[in-house]
């Protein structure tokens, strides 16, 4: 059985290129909802590339955290042709 850290990491490596999730909706597809803050606390220490953890945003549409620098995380997401980087 994979572990709620395993299950996040899964979720995220599927998140297509321009598209992205909240932090709420990654906990949902995890199946534990209300463990948004969790999800941010993982991703927050999540180095491999292949999970491409910048995919992941507020509900509320703004950028949220990242571990290598707001700007980096919105100059990925520009990268990737994410129109709403705020």
């Amino acid at each position: 059985m994979a572990t709620f850290t395993q299950k996040v990491y899964q979720i995220v490596k599927n998140i297509p290129k321009g598209q992205t999730l909240s932090y709420k909706q990654v906990a949902v597809l995890a199946s534990r909802p209300k463990a948004y803050r969790a999800v941010g606390n993982i991703l927050n220490k999540n180095f491999d590339s292949q999970i491409p953890c910048h995919r992941v945003i507020r509900s509320d549409g703004k950028i949220g955290g990242y571990n290598r620098g707001q700007n980096k995380k919105i100059t990925l997401l520009n990268q990737e042709k994410y129109i709403n980087a705020k």
